[in-house]
């Protein structure tokens, strides 16, 4: 079959399209837009410029096994291999979740925290793809940035973001939370922990559906990753230095609570643009 650009977005809307709503439309106009540049390998420019432009038998192959994909609710993220985040391209695979536009909100705390500093050692718990510690790395070239998983996929494909980013301040550590880091070293620790509950419906969900469990599910109420890290950090960190968490919008005042029972200082909670908590910090004692 023959299709131009516009025909095979507009076939691939009538299949993405979930209902006539306007935000259903508008959702799966951007994922065909995505995954023909994905296919074409062109920006959205050269869509635009070139609607006419006719697909040969393999793309248009190609186009519709993204598609399919897509349908069956798997993530873009997965389906391309590759993630825009903060300045930065990342690869993706299902060993890790896929970065988020909120934790860009952590990345941006975490330097304003570091602009007094020249030099800072930062350390990133549960760096998955290596997304906060490259951001961060990437913003304070001179500072030092540690990022350690229990995953080991999840570091090798962190180790290879940092080369095809060319951030060569970023080290990546295969480690359960803190069992490969020296204590007491560390002016920033940040992390996006697990921090949803076992059972929980949004499990059931969209994206969630097809990532790791181990990078979502944190057991108990969902804050006994946050628990230990809390705890725990504090050995990690020089006098003064600062612990900075993502987590859910509904755990803003337990987390605060979290933070205060383990004698952190200056405690509060950051809210993301749509006026929900989302990062909860503190300091340790002078």
């Amino acid at each position: 079959m023959i299709m131009n650009v516009t025909q095979s977005i507009s076939w691939a809307c009538s299949i993405l399209t979930k209902s006539n709503s306007d935000d259903s439309k508008i959702s799966a106009k951007v994922d065909a837009e995505f995954l023909l540049s994905y296919v074409l390998d062109k920006n959205f420019t050269w869509l635009k410029t070139w609607p006419d432009y006719e697909l040969s038998d393999q793309q248009v192959n190609d186009y519709r096994v993204c598609i399919e994909r897509r349908k069956k609710g798997e993530p873009v993220a997965y389906i391309t291999g590759k993630k825009a985040f903060w300045e930065l391209e990342l690869e993706t695979n299902e060993s890790t979740l896929i970065p988020r536009a909120e934790t860009e909100l952590l990345v941006e705390f975490a330097v304003e925290a570091l602009k007094p500093k020249v030099v800072a050692k930062v350390l990133d718990l549960g760096t998955g793809t290596g997304a906060i510690a490259l951001s961060i790395a990437f913003e304070r070239k001179n500072d030092q940035v540690v990022g350690v998983d229990f995953n080991r996929d999840a570091v090798l494909l962190a180790q290879k973001n940092a080369l095809n980013n060319k951030v060569t301040n970023a080290t990546f550590l295969q480690s359960d939370w803190f069992t490969a880091i020296e204590e007491n070293e560390f002016d920033l620790v940040v992390s996006n922990p697990p921090y949803v509950a076992e059972g929980d419906p949004h499990l059931l969900e969209g994206d969630l559906v097809f990532e790791p469990d181990s990078a979502l599910i944190s057991s108990g109420d969902g804050l006994d990753d946050i628990r230990y890290i809390v705890r725990t950090t504090k050995n990690f960190l020089i006098p003064n230095g600062q612990l900075m968490i993502e987590h859910g919008y509904e755990q803003g005042e337990a987390v605060r609570k979290i933070f205060e029972d383990n004698q952190y200082t200056e405690v509060s909670t950051k809210k993301d643009l749509l006026g929900m908590d989302r990062v909860t910090m503190g300091r340790t004692s002078k």
